[in-house]
């Protein structure tokens, strides 16, 4: 990306300015866009002279009815819609298969960690989003990206449900995330094409949400389906929530400002002044860009290796409390395999309050802030550490959250108490995964932000494929409350990442090597 380009993404004064550079990042960088030209004009020199030559190297003024930006507001809602309808079905996925454990147990004459392998490698398949949406994106655009990739994660959740023993189930599942995870990471890009900067708090916070929503959710509706029609049955249902979600990408239009530009110079036949990028430029970009920076920031760059870690281990308890909470609800309550998927719902409402607060946040305190920037006449530039408030508060909340409810669940009081507690550990893990990856763009501005956040989104997907595995074990031996009180203590010795930030913030800016430009 050009410094020119930087300097203009540095000005923007939105809370979520950066914000289109989260989890699928990489992708919102806009591909070079050469000066394209006609043929060379063989009329008359004052033919030639009333003509001169087209270009399609950027939209024909601010009124360009192609560009995204100028798009009446219904037409925003409704393409905002598709990523957040496929991220949430994406998600979903992860989730909805584990009621159904016991039921693939018994069909197939498996031990209880074996059933757990398909819930674990399909969240270990989403993982490569970044790794395939980087280069989908960039070559076929937006919306092609959804159509090649949708409807083939949809054709393996198919062939999960047929499946007649655990290792076609395991893999089919497996290469479900892995389809399904490029239309995941490409979406705060889509939104950040339509959406201007001063319009985006409300549709990224509602987007960034859902993510977190669809593994809340799945276990209340795989429960209830697991319990009247078997496991096969997860799948089809999840099959019926893809078709939903796919279906409005139909009458989507492209949102990629280099895909809408490269189709309408093609459809007027103008052909490039500059050729396009060779396969072997495109494979070392990828190798550099996509790859090698962000494991080398994850190194050596405090900031992205902390909060990396932090983020992490948060999505690990989140994914490894799906295989958990069946045990403690059954366990201690007696609930069944419904009950026991309702209680998810505490996740779901902390989901929701988190995001009001992003939504309220950036209303109440960070926009007085960019405003009283632009008055002292500083450009709207507010330091990267006003992100971290948030952050400070929820890193408090989450050790509190899992204390409450290992311990309440333990002595056996009303199940109330460790649902409510469920709620403030998915309203704390939201607000410090916004808060941290709005800080990170900040701080290293949207080309070596984007690095950072493909670190970060690898390290989660890969520890919540991980947690899973031993997290039911941990729990039978350790018993409820203690089991829960270590991850409460690693949660404890993170409590401080957003503080130390905020303090030695400016100072690990001026030590960086990957400085925002200038």
């Amino acid at each position: 990306m050009s410094s020119s380009q930087d300097d203009t993404a540095s000005r923007k004064s939105s809370f979520y300015d950066d914000k289109d550079l989260e989890q699928g990042f990489q992708d919102s960088r806009p591909m070079s866009t050469a000066t394209i030209t006609e043929p060379a004009f063989t009329g008359t020199a004052n033919e030639a002279h009333e003509e001169p030559p087209r270009t399609c190297d950027d939209w024909d003024g601010p009124d360009d009815p192609a560009n995204p930006h100028t798009w009446s507001k219904s037409k925003k809602i409704y393409h905002s819609f598709v990523p957040a309808s496929i991220a949430f079905v994406c998600t979903l996925a992860s989730s909805i298969y584990t009621p159904g454990r016991e039921s693939v147990m018994a069909d197939f004459g498996v031990s209880a960690e074996v059933a757990l392998l398909p819930y674990v490698l399909y969240v270990l398949g989403l993982a490569c989003g970044p790794l395939l949406a980087a280069p989908m994106s960039e070559t076929f655009g937006r919306r092609a990206v959804y159509m090649i990739a949708i409807p083939i994660f949809a054709l393996f959740i198919l062939g999960a449900g047929f499946s007649q023993n655990i290792a076609s189930l395991t893999v089919c599942r497996f290469l479900a995330g892995v389809f399904g995870s490029p239309g995941l990471s490409i979406g705060s890009a889509t939104l950040s094409d339509i959406w201007q900067p001063h319009e985006r708090a409300i549709p990224m916070a509602i987007y960034v949400t859902t993510p977190f929503l669809g593994p809340a959710i799945g276990p209340l509706v795989g429960g209830y389906v697991a319990w009247a029609k078997g496991w096969r049955w997860t799948e089809w249902v999840l099959l019926f929530f893809t078709v939903a979600g796919l279906a409005p990408t139909l009458g989507m239009k492209e949102t990629y400002k280099s895909a809408i530009l490269k189709k309408r110079a093609k459809a007027l036949g103008i052909a490039p002044k500059h050729p396009q990028r060779t396969h072997l430029q495109a494979a070392k970009f990828f190798l550099t860009s996509t790859l090698t920076r962000p494991i080398h920031m994850a190194l050596v760059e405090p900031v992205v290796g902390l909060f990396t870690l932090y983020i992490a281990v948060n999505f690990a308890m989140l994914y490894g409390f799906f295989a958990a909470f069946p045990y403690v609800f059954e366990t201690v309550y007696g609930f069944g395999i419904r009950s026991t998927g309702l209680t998810f719902l505490g996740l779901g409402v902390g989901c929701v309050v988190g995001c009001a607060i992003i939504i309220l946040f950036s209303k109440l305190v960070f926009k007085p802030q960019v405003q009283r920037s632009k008055e002292m006449g500083k450009g709207g530039k507010v330091p990267p550490e006003s992100r971290l408030y948030i952050a400070m508060i929820a890193s408090i909340c989450l050790p509190v959250s899992l204390f409450w409810f290992g311990w309440s669940a333990q002595a056996g009081v009303h199940w109330i108490a460790p649902v409510i507690a469920e709620g403030v550990f998915g309203c704390g893990n939201l607000l410090i995964f916004m808060a941290a990856t709005l800080y990170m763009m900040d701080f290293y501005g949207p080309m070596y932000g984007a690095s950072a956040m493909g670190s970060n989104n690898l390290a989660r997907y890969v520890l919540g494929a991980a947690f899973p595995l031993f997290v039911v074990q941990m729990y039978e031996r350790l018993g409820i409350g203690w089991a829960t009180s270590l991850l409460a203590f690693i949660s404890l010795a993170m409590t401080p990442i957003p503080f130390v930030f905020y303090v030695w913030g400016p100072d690990l800016r001026a030590m960086s090597k990957y400085q925002r430009p200038t």
